[in-house]
């Protein structure tokens, strides 16, 4: 016997249960299919060094928390336990020297840090730190709530308000041109460029350099979320099931069923077809949707070679996870105490050079034995993710995919080498961090994490290189950027959808948009907020 749902939706990522949330809520009956175990994708927390000891495994720092309308739409903290921590001291910089700068949430002692290197800078910070406050809440926040809109309206779009203007201003600029033009000392002007492309935003490419104002005023609001970041997934899976729908993991999907040019249910690898009576979802890849799962015999040969182009990143990540005994206690802290309680430290970096020069190494498929990377240590602000007395850690390290010597297979071989490279060169900075103190360690390769994630293809964790070809409306194509695809019935919801990956929600709640509209569905949630202010005051519009 088929059994039969409204909608279903293939992974159950941060954007598959979001999607599956809002509909259930809207009274869809829904299925939401995952490969692995364990539902969440991304949102990973995991034992995975000694018994206690929480380990977020890949997604950590939460970005979008005070704009996402998930948040406030499914009343996640205050219906359930959902928790997000916000230190005062969210990115700090050690140097071997012992200085230290240190991003603060309030940016008049993020200015008095910055002074320390150099009083012009700070003053910049402030006039930068507004102004980059302006272009979110006004233009870039709403806007990656908004469907994109074709690349000559966008043009015509940023030109009728004052901060469209400013933004594209940026467009042709590289993230270190934006930097270099606002700051003249070579510090402060590592940890910016640092802050601008760590999610992979190439240093010397423009076209897209309209993320550094967001990606620099994140950094100052990223957030922890408490008990892991896999406690997020947990919540968004409690609103689907009060609301109806369920989940199946260890459920392969091995074919999109397409009857008469529409997509019309799925087939599991182990014969099961589920029936979708309104829609199927996929949080996949484009090449898994479409290529293989669809199936290219149905798709117009203009999609199919679009699909078939698709970037994978050149930047992928090599993560050290750590059971420590006791916190770390870095040098500069002794000038600095705010540092012992940073949420993110950058280390091994002392000047632009240097990051310029990892970044470079990365695109070559070269490993630097002293190559610098951002680092947490959660259980330090949640007590919850360690046993008492005890800490967790973790090294994050921009790092290719296919190594230049030996290819993706070589991290098999080097894997723990390098892993000791990365923990020598905290303790350079954190010199309590021996091999006494290190209970266990564990590592994650980019070959490991496209193992873990099918749909991170070359270790790619936003589902695909951040290029000006792969942005806005042509994310993942403008034939599927507004979340409906060609094909009738089917839609796309993943971090290959605008407005793209690291844990928006974007794309599930722009998906669930597209769902209501397409089926004409009343909608439960309202227009957010900053939506209804941009669109008043001229900046957007539908």
């Amino acid at each position: 016997m088929v059994q039969s749902y409204d909608g279903i939706i293939i992974g159950s990522g941060p954007n598959g249960l979001t999607l599956g949330a809002y509909l259930a809520k809207a009274g869809l009956k829904i299925l939401i299919l995952e490969k692995r175990f364990e539902i969440g994708g991304g949102l990973a927390t995991e034992q995975v060094t000694l018994p206690g000891f929480l380990i977020n495994t890949h997604a950590v720092y939460m970005p979008m928390v005070d704009y996402a309308p998930v948040f406030q739409d499914l009343q996640l903290e205050r219906t359930y336990d959902l928790e997000f921590i916000y230190p005062p001291v969210i990115m700090s910089m050690p140097l071997a020297d012992g200085r230290s700068l240190c991003l603060y949430a309030d940016p008049e002692r993020t200015a008095r840090s910055i002074a320390r290197f150099s009083e012009k800078d700070a003053g910049t910070y402030i006039e930068m730190h507004q102004r980059f406050k302006w272009m979110m809440d006004d233009f870039l926040a709403p806007a990656t709530y908004m469907p994109p809109k074709p690349a000559l309206d966008a043009v015509v779009e940023l030109e009728r308000s004052e901060v469209g203007r400013a933004i594209d201003e940026l467009r042709l600029k590289t993230p270190r041109d934006i930097v270099d033009d606002l700051f003249e000392n070579d510090v402060v002007r590592t940890l910016f460029l640092y802050a601008a492309t760590m999610w992979g935003l190439d240093y010397d490419l423009d076209g897209i350099s309209f993320l550094v104002p967001l990606l620099i005023n994140r950094a100052t609001n990223y957030r922890l979320c408490a008990g892991g970041s896999h406690h997020l997934a947990h919540v968004l899976y409690k609103t689907v099931v009060e609301n109806g729908g369920r989940a199946l993991s260890c459920a392969t999907v091995e074919k999109i069923i397409i009857e008469n040019g529409r997509a019309t249910g799925v087939r599991v690898e182990d014969g099961t077809v589920y029936e979708a009576k309104k829609f199927v979802a996929s949080s996949l890849d484009p090449h898994q949707t479409f290529l293989r799962l669809a199936g290219e015999e149905n798709l117009d040969p203009e999609l199919a070679r679009r699909v078939r182009d698709w970037a994978w990143e050149k930047y992928s990540l090599f993560d050290v996870h750590l059971a420590l005994s006791e916190a770390p206690r870095f040098k500069a802290a002794e000038l600095n105490p705010d540092l012992n309680n940073s949420l993110m430290y950058v280390v091994g970096y002392e000047s632009q050079e240097q990051l310029i020069d990892h970044l470079d190494a990365t695109r070559r498929g070269k490993l630097l034995t002293d190559g610098g990377f951002n680092c947490c240590f959660p259980s330090i602000h949640d007590r919850r993710q360690a046993p008492p007395g005890k800490h967790t850690g973790r090294l994050s390290q921009h790092a290719p995919y296919r190594l230049q010597d030996g290819g993706p297979e070589a991290w098999y071989r080097i894997r723990e080498e390098h892993a000791l490279r990365v923990i020598n060169t905290l303790t350079r900075y954190a010199p309590n961090i021996t091999e006494d103190v290190i209970m266990w360690h564990n590592m994650s390769t980019p070959l490991d994490i496209q193992n873990k994630f099918p749909n991170m293809v070359e270790g790619s964790i936003k589902q695909g290189a951040y290029l000006p070809f792969q942005m806005g409306y042509t994310r993942p194509n403008e034939y599927c950027s507004q979340c409906n695809t060609p094909i009738p019935g089917l839609y796309v919801c993943g971090a290959s959808v605008y407005p793209g990956g690291l844990c928006l929600m974007g794309p599930g709640y722009l998906c669930a948009e597209a769902i209501v509209k397409d089926l004409e569905i009343k909608k439960w949630w309202q227009q957010p907020g900053s939506i209804s202010r941009a669109i008043e005051k001229g900046v957007l519009y539908y």
